[in-house]
């Protein structure tokens, strides 16, 4: 506990020293040393709260007490390798299994994101016999060398794109080409899909999958057409390739109307592999991947053992199941939809209000908010929106940026945010916006005035 009395200053110092400067802190100029979390509200040092609107990792909140008393307790009888039989670890698949489609009935669990896009690409390639994947622009899907070679956010700054990698463009209806006055924008970005497969095809490349965010977060908060993702399996399908679901942002019933993003898409679609993480275990290390028998079956055919040394472990599954639990027991997905709608039409006001905020979209709890510097060409007001989280932040509000002009807020806050919480953030927006069209005036759409 002495840690924890340690001033910011000698924290941050030590931390220059002992840690690799690529590890980046929020808020550099001035970081927030965080001692402690509750619900939706993190403490610093001095006691200060903050109302976290970023973290979709402590899904059902900080510190959530169920979540906390399952870890402990499983602790202290019995924590070790899956190679043992095991309650926990068939209680969890089957409750997951409750959750997807019937297809999807065969699990793999691991410690993270990474390991397991990582597998889901190793499940593909043995599944089809082939090599290459198609992911979309901006895309981000881990930080092994496997992921950020898939991963055109990263790979674009450091070696480049590999010949087996096959970029389509990130379904995007307020920037991209196919745009909110298109009649189908689904079919069109699923078009261009078929034809970056057809183009590696005419190479001689044979595609093993097809990876997607169920909704592209670094790309922007983006919310792809409806009809889009069974369109996109049609033509992937159809090169011998299998669809793969990332849904490690995004799922355990963050947009409310369906328990996972990809079902926005409908019924009947069912990707290949789903693949989990980040709210799966509330900040316990805990991932998952989902698949059908029929791929699992592949994966065995090679008579090499699958063993993740910690994944599965009795307490990651204690903590697992603690969290479907308080999923259940509080209604969260439910209050996702409640709340999430609230806090859009809440933002939509402020667009009409301010200029500077070219598009909200969002679906439940995961919610984007486009600065723009001119309605015209829509160019991303990236220093504005630095300023405004900036701003925020003075005022106890944590908030941050995405998509690939770092324009877009991105709300994905844990789950138990409320009415309250929402009111209070858009206030605090209206008035940092409003002083800012008074002050800054750093851009055509803090200059324009501003609707009544």
């Amino acid at each position: 506990m002495a840690a924890d009395q340690r001033g910011k200053a000698d924290t941050l110092a030590l931390r220059q020293r002992l840690i690799g400067s690529s590890c980046r802190l929020f808020f550099p100029e001035d970081p927030v040393k965080i001692v402690r979390g509750q619900g939706q509200y993190m403490y610093d040092e001095q006691g200060a709260e903050y109302l976290d609107c970023i973290n979709n990792v402590a899904h059902v909140g900080h510190c959530h007490p169920l979540v906390v008393r399952a870890a402990h307790e499983q602790n202290q009888i019995l924590n070790t390798n899956s190679r043992y039989l095991h309650d926990n670890i068939v209680d969890y698949a089957q409750r997951l299994s409750e959750t997807l489609p019937e297809q999807l009935c065969v699990f793999y669990f691991l410690n993270s994101g990474s390991e397991a896009n990582d597998l889901a690409l190793r499940l593909a390639r043995q599944y089809t016999g082939h090599q290459d994947v198609v992911v979309l622009d901006h895309a981000y899907h881990g930080h092994l060398s496997s992921l950020i070679d898939i991963s055109p956010y990263k790979f674009r700054h450091l070696d480049g794109q590999k010949e087996w990698v096959h970029v389509a463009p990130l379904p995007d209806t307020y920037r991209g080409p196919y745009r909110e006055d298109h009649p189908n924008p689904a079919e069109a970005y699923a078009s261009d899909v078929e034809l970056v497969i057809s183009h590696a095809q005419e190479r001689g490349r044979k595609i093993a999958a097809f990876f997607v965010e169920s909704l592209p977060s670094v790309g922007g908060q983006i919310i792809p057409p409806a009809g889009y993702f069974p369109r996109v399996a049609e033509h992937i399908r159809r090169a011998g390739g299998v669809f793969v679901a990332d849904e490690i942002q995004v799922g355990f019933g963050r947009v409310g109307k369906h328990f996972w993003a990809f079902q926005l898409h409908g019924e009947d679609f069912v990707p290949d592999i789903v693949t989990m993480g980040k709210p799966i275990g509330n900040g316990h290390p805990l991932a998952c991947v989902a698949t059908t028998q029929a791929v699992a079956r592949a994966f065995e055919a090679t008579s090499v053992e699958y063993f993740n040394t910690f994944g599965g472990s009795p307490v990651s599954c204690a903590v697992g199941l603690a969290v479907l639990e308080v999923l259940q027991k509080e209604q969260l997905q439910a209050h996702a939809t409640h709340v999430g709608n609230f806090l859009m039409e809440l933002l939509r006001q402020q667009k009409v209000k301010h200029p500077i905020i070219g598009d909200i979209r969002g679906i439940g709890l995961f919610i984007g908010v486009d600065l723009i510097r001119d309605e015209a060409t829509r160019k991303p007001a990236t220093e504005e929106a630095d300023y405004l989280v900036s701003r925020l932040k003075e005022n106890y509000i944590l908030l941050s940026t995405d998509g690939p002009g770092r324009n877009v807020l991105k709300f994905k806050p844990p789950m138990c945010f409320s009415l309250d919480d929402a009111h209070h953030v858009v206030a605090t927006l209206d008035a940092v916006l409003t002083d800012m069209e008074k002050v800054l005036r750093s851009c055509a759409t803090l200059q324009m005035q501003p609707c009544p």
